[in-house]
């Protein structure tokens, strides 16, 4: 049998975060080694408690949840609650977590795990912006040649930005520390609006999780329906996109996937394209690929894994 992949999920939920750490809760080819939590959808105390709350309802209360940065490097927060409602997680009706917040920060433990650990052993897997990952590069430059991949959402490129013309929110809450991760040499693999925005919560899919009948998939059915609503309206789709569980599938099938290595910059100084991913799709540049940039998805294969693995919780 094969070794189980270890993970750290980095996130700021949102509901997209939270059937992304059901859709790792739910996959048994994955260790969740920790789950980091930072501000970005919302502020750093409701994303570290709404990390909580979906380990509660995923039954796995024995996961261990850090609370990071509170704010990015440089710049003033900027939150999104005009998309995932007040409490980042508005649409079903969940407990206040039960279990404890770890006492230990993000970045420490982050930096502690991967020193730890054997080397290529660890995926990061951010969801939001990269402010605790950033911040444990800087403190701790050693764990980057540790780290065996980081999988993240984020960016754009041909779809443009979803919160500027230019911008995807995770890196435009916090540009610079997407700057110091796509910069840091370690293999990353992006999952830009180029490709979330082809993995749509149409009305058929979010009625195949109420259809298993269970608390997580009606829960994971109110959120979808609550997150889609603001997308549905901007873009005139049937469902909005689903972000963030396109990390986690990647790791479970990437033959669900299909990009491109390119290099990938970080816009940090004008503020007209502030935290635009400019990405070298055609390779006019001679700056070295550092990414690997996913553009296309199987939906309906990606859809399938997610009402399947969410079925077992």
């Amino acid at each position: 049998m094969p070794a189980l992949r270890k993970i750290i999920i980095d996130t700021d939920p949102g509901q997209d975060d939270a059937v992304a750490i059901l859709l790792a809760l739910g996959s048994a080819e994955l260790e969740v080694v920790g789950i980091t939590a930072v501000a970005g959808n919302v502020p750093l105390k409701l994303t570290e408690k709404n990390a909580r709350k979906i380990c509660e309802l995923a039954g796995r209360p024995d996961i261990k949840v850090f609370a990071g940065a509170i704010r990015p490097l440089m710049r003033e927060l900027v939150t999104a609650e005009e998309v995932h409602g007040k409490t980042g997680l508005n649409g079903p009706e969940l407990a206040e977590p039960a279990m404890k917040l770890q006492d230990r920060h993000a970045v420490d433990f982050i930096v502690e795990t991967l020193m730890g650990e054997e080397s290529g052993t660890i995926t990061l897997c951010p969801l939001g912006p990269l402010t605790n990952i950033a911040l444990a590069l800087i403190r701790e430059p050693r764990i980057a040649p540790r780290i065996k991949e980081i999988v993240l959402m984020g960016g754009g490129f041909f779809e443009g930005g979803n919160v500027t013309p230019a911008a995807e929110f995770n890196i435009y809450v916090d540009p610079h520390a997407a700057d110091i991760v796509f910069r840091s040499g370690i293999p990353i693999v992006m999952m830009p609006l180029d490709v979330t925005h082809k993995a749509l919560t149409s009305a058929r899919r979010t009625q195949a999780f109420r259809d298993l009948g269970t608390r997580v998939g009606n829960a994971t059915a109110d959120m979808l329906e609550f997150f889609e609503r603001f997308d549905e309206e901007k873009y005139g789709t049937d469902g909005g996109p689903l972000h963030d569980p396109c990390v986690i599938a990647y790791l479970l099938k990437p033959a669900l996937f299909k990009g491109r290595h390119c290099n990938v910059a970080v816009e940090t100084t004008s503020e007209l394209t502030m935290g635009m991913t400019v990405i070298d799709w055609w390779g006019v540049t001679k700056r070295p690929k550092n990414a690997l940039v996913i553009r296309d998805i199987d939906h309906d294969g990606f859809f399938a894994l997610l009402v399947e693995r969410l079925g077992r919780l």
